[in-house]
């Protein structure tokens, strides 16, 4: 395959390429809300001074690898969506790019082809990625992942997630291998780089997706820190539904000569989704409200503001009737998989989610979402709402509203661009039904499985900060209690393990005071004596003999003793 055009020359001025937001396909009628343009605070778009290449009508037509095109028509995506066809001739061709579209615009594919097809037929160092996606939640880093896997494997490259929640040591082993292509929220790939296990100045390509959310996260500085790690004069990629003063700081600093491309300007104005404020008496009926449509048939997301809130909700559907699951910060990152995809095969109906469902989350023929609680800021409307409608799919998002509401919804509605259909519905009225579906639930509880939470190393180990290790043994993959645990005071205990376990945990200690530990295990053990401060200053040792051994809380290996 023949290389790509070079990059221009990077220069400080700026050029605009703004299209239409035409559509590419033809859209699923439905009623429109009337919308206007929303009263965002957003920079000013930088000016056009260098033309910029103009948009595609098929993908045929752009100078991507034989493979990125046959797995497109594989996969059934046929005709470019607006954003894809007005941004990919320009990146492909290497240059910085400032892309705003509305969530569910086709943003993935817009960034993933030209990050893969530049990136083809090279290969990684070992921690050594060459192309970088930062997202800001650990859904979103999966959708990225799951959405970008085949066509990575079509041209031959790896790809690598990394995302708090889930075990760092594996994430690092995966990079040390190598990877060409890293999806990554910014907290743990920062701790990843902190800890020597990756290195980012082979990185030639880097997005910033979602960016408005990063920043609105508090990611800046981290964003900052790592995009500075990067490749000089590498290209960078930055899409997002909303352009803030917080963009406009990261595009001055990072992005050079870029073309920007404003597909659907108002992010809230989606022609295929409709929006409604339904006004409830007090919250009485609004619970009552609340259950009667997620009764309904088809799948729903209901959005609440607390983790409390939405487990209590959850619980009750499920007394109801309704397949209800929570899914929440709260959960572990297992957890949430497992739930997201209970939801997306239908054995979860209702989801039941704080905002940390609001970005990330696609799944196929979602027509409805309901902000139970609605939101505060007009950004985590136009996300909430961004699960449904996708990709020229029909939805409905609906609020509902408790008379103390009512201005600030007003002012939120204002503020995201949306002018919605309002009607005071009881749970018993005929519109109730006629908007969302709304139904009486069977009343015959059901129950769901969910997915308990793994115990930390702490618990599995029996130990507790400041005192003895509850000793036990037995065989198997995970070893006893076989550690010496630093006392408050600074004593010692002692413990022995059995089976594959590691006898080399030492406890937190709680005062300044120093100790040692030492354990001692059989079969596949410790490999050796490697040395681990802990948070009170205790150091552990440990020795045995095996293939292999792992410390189980902190992932690392010691030396052959």
């Amino acid at each position: 395959m023949s290389r790509r055009p070079q990059k221009p020359n990077r220069r400080a001025s700026s050029s605009t390429a703004t299209t239409s937001s035409r559509s590419a396909r033809p859209a699923r009628t439905s009623k429109p809300s009337a919308s206007k343009a929303p009263s965002v605070k957003e920079f000013r778009l930088p000016e056009n001074t260098t033309p910029a290449l103009p948009a595609v009508e098929d993908f045929a037509d752009l100078d991507m690898p034989t493979g990125l095109l046959k797995t497109l028509a594989a996969q059934g995506v046929t005709t470019p969506f607006p954003i894809q066809a007005a941004t990919l001739p320009n990146s492909i061709a290497g240059r910085d790019l400032l892309g705003r579209g509305r969530t569910g615009s086709g943003k993935t594919l817009a960034f993933g082809l030209a990050l893969l097809a530049r990136t083809a037929g090279l290969r990684a160092e070992p921690k050594a990625p060459l192309a970088l996606v930062l997202v800001p939640t650990r859904e979103l880093a999966q959708q990225v992942t799951d959405a970008l896997t085949p066509y990575a494997t079509a041209v031959n490259l790896r790809l690598a997630t990394v995302v708090g929640g889930l075990s760092i040591t594996k994430q690092a082993a995966t990079i040390r291998r190598g990877a060409e292509v890293l999806v990554a929220t910014p907290g743990r790939l920062n701790d990843l780089v902190e800890r020597g296990d990756c290195v980012l100045g082979d990185v030639r390509i880097t997005v910033l997706d979602e960016a408005d959310q990063m920043t609105d996260m508090g990611f800046l500085p981290q964003i900052t820190k790592l995009v500075e790690r990067v490749r000089p004069g590498g290209q960078r990629l930055l899409f997002s539904a909303t352009l803030d003063h917080n963009i406009d700081r990261l595009v001055q600093r990072f992005l050079t000569d870029p073309v920007v491309h404003s597909v659907d300007p108002s992010a809230g104005a989606v022609t295929t989704m409709e929006h409604h404020v339904l006004h409830v008496q007090d919250e009485t009926d609004k619970k009552a409200v609340t259950t009667r449509i997620a009764a309904r048939d088809g799948r729903v997301i209901l959005f609440l503001d607390t983790k409390r809130s939405a487990d209590r909700l959850a619980k009750r559907l499920l007394a109801v009737g309704v397949r209800a699951a929570a899914l929440h910060g709260g959960r572990s990152q297992p957890q949430r998989n497992r739930t997201l995809e209970q939801f997306k095969n239908g054995q979860v109906t209702a989801l039941v989610a704080t905002n940390v469902a609001a970005r990330g989350i696609h799944v196929d023929d979602l027509d409805l979402v309901v902000n139970v609680d609605p939101p505060a800021d007009h950004k985590d409307y136009l996300h909430r709402g961004g699960r449904t409608a996708r990709a020229g799919d029909s939805g409905s998002v609906v609020t509902l509203v408790l008379p103390e509401q009512k201005r600030e919804v007003t002012r939120l509605m204002s503020d995201a661009g949306i002018r919605p259909r309002t009607a005071r519905v009881t749970s018993s009225d005929a519109e109730l039904a006629d908007i969302t579906g709304a139904r009486e639930p069977s009343g015959v509880a059901v129950t769901i499985e969910v997915p308990q939470p793994t115990a930390p190393a702490a618990a599995r180990s029996g130990r507790t900060s400041g005192s003895e290790p509850r000793r036990r043994s037995g065989r198997g993959r995970r070893g006893g209690g076989g550690a010496k645990a630093t006392t408050a005071a600074g004593g010692t205990t002692t413990g022995a393990s059995t089976g594959r376990g590691s006898g080399r945990r030492t406890a937190s200690g709680t005062s300044a005071g120093t100790g040692t530990a030492a354990g001692a295990a059989s079969g596949k053990a410790v490999r050796g004596s490697g040395r681990r401060t802990t948070a009170g200053g205790a150091k552990s040792a440990g020795a045995g003999t095996g293939r292999r051994g792992a410390d189980r809380q902190g992932g690392r290996r010691g030396s052959a003793a």
